[in-house]
């Protein structure tokens, strides 16, 4: 090509390039092209929601947790509901017996009761492999987990609440069944219990051999009574008690502040141990207010209908420690969207990697709580509009610290499920790493 036919063709390509850049550019103005949809996501960032949709956990895990259970006779979880029942009939969906409702404060430690009602639950066709946490798998071989169902808190309250009463044995005996079956198991054998799932949600549940299932992840309230070489929060999954008072499902009020005149509320036992013991210095520490309601009570049905609606009345709910850093108070506070007031040091509080309790209760030291007039004064400070944020916080996540059944996506049961899954890496990790070590762990 001569020097001229370049030149030529370069002003064709330049002209070329000139009037797509024009037509564009009119197109753009006029508005047929919205070149800015294309461009500025980039170069922008979405505002921060104060309020992220994560924080409360609206969907479920990709699939469920495979689980299996342990095929234990009736005296070692149902049985003990009915002890007219045969132990040689098994536990099936059909023969499952309903939590009594006159089971009183046994009931606020039957976790252990709706986690194996869960696995039994055999309705809902595949939707319920779309909302629920874990199945139940019959084939050992392909579980990621292994439900033991001893009801050791029930055991312990059915025969050893005493502690020196003759039936302790019984309580003792169970638990010495349990450890020889889970020992018999090639499965047990084969992690050392580690991929087991054993519930303990009472304190003085399994209290006798304990130290023999420490590597199992437990279901726990809190660990105020187990050393950490025992239970701990790396492998162990807190568990919330069961309310003993009715949930509040009709709390509609257009002005819910004023709609509740006591500022804090408390009924329940005074005179408790350990941490427990600063409960009576609270009496002394909030009495001459005319919106404080500090009651010593004991459980009893007409005390729990007092209790229900002092919450339900109440702006705040005091939670101070019981004789471990947790109890049922902080829950009923929950289901009656009673904003808690958490007086507890030591506390671990369920959920927590997906739920973040600030949005939604007060929390004071125990030093704090004990300064004459302080706390009170801090509650009052509180403005109406944060106080109302956090009672719609409440009615938003209370669901998931309901127990029921069937279970419903979302719920108590569900949630634990999801924790076992959290803990389940850690496990696993602990299990390979000990089937190759030749010399002690160096990490203890």
């Amino acid at each position: 090509m001569s020097v001229c036919g370049k030149q030529r063709y370069s002003r064709s390509v330049l002209g070329l390039v000139f009037f797509a850049l024009l037509t564009v550019t009119y197109l753009f103005l006029i508005g047929t092209i919205d070149v800015r949809s294309h461009i500025v996501p980039f170069l922008q960032f979405e505002p921060l929601d104060p309020n992220p949709s994560w924080v409360v956990p609206t969907c479920r895990s990709l699939t469920p947790l495979r689980v299996y259970m342990y095929d234990l006779p009736p005296r070692f979880n149902v049985g003990m509901l009915n002890r007219r029942s045969s132990d040689k009939t098994p536990v099936t969906a059909a023969t499952l017996p309903p939590w009594p409702t006159s089971s009183g404060l046994r009931k606020q430690h039957s976790v252990e009761y709706w986690m194996m009602s869960s696995l039994l639950y055999d309705g809902g066709g595949e939707e319920r492999e779309t909302e629920m946490e874990a199945v139940r798998v019959l084939d050992p071989d392909v579980a990621d987990v292994f439900f033991v169902p001893f009801f050791s808190s029930l055991s312990f309250n059915t025969y050893g609440h005493n502690m020196t009463d003759p039936q302790t044995e019984l309580d003792k005996k169970l638990q010495v069944d349990t450890l020889k079956f889970l020992k018999g198991s090639k499965y047990w054998q084969r992690s050392g219990g580690r991929d087991h799932v054993i519930p303990m949600h009472h304190p003085n549940a399994f209290r006798f051999l304990r130290d023999q299932v420490n590597a199992s992840i437990l279901i726990v309230a809190d660990f105020g009574r187990y050393p950490k070489s025992l239970s701990n929060l790396r492998k162990d999954v807190v568990a919330p008690y069961v309310h003993v008072v009715d949930s509040y499902t009709e709390d509609e009020s257009s002005d819910p502040f004023e709609a509740r005149p006591t500022l804090l509320f408390f009924r329940g036992r005074t005179v408790r141990k350990d941490e427990g013991v600063i409960r009576a210095k609270l009496a002394n520490v909030l009495d001459g207010y005319n919106d404080v309601h500090y009651e010593t009570s004991f459980a009893s049905e007409e005390n729990i209908r007092l209790s229900t609606e002092g919450m339900r009345s109440s702006k705040f709910c005091l939670h101070p420690a019981g004789d471990t850093p947790s109890s049922c108070r902080l829950f009923d506070a929950i289901v009656s969207h009673c904003v808690p007031v958490i007086v507890s040091d030591q506390i671990e509080l369920p959920f927590e990697d997906e739920l973040d309790y600030s949005q939604f209760s007060i929390f004071f030291s125990a030093k704090e709580a004990l300064k004459p007039g302080y706390m009170v004064k801090q509650l009052r400070r509180i403005p109406k509009e944060r106080w109302v944020s956090m009672w719609k916080r409440l009615k938003k996540i209370s669901h998931h610290f309901e127990f029921q059944h069937p279970p419903k996506s979302g719920d108590a049961v569900n949630m634990i499920w999801r924790q076992v899954r959290h803990k389940l890496p850690a496990a696993k990790l602990a299990d390979h790493r000990t089937r190759r070590l030749k010399i002690p762990d160096w990490w203890g």
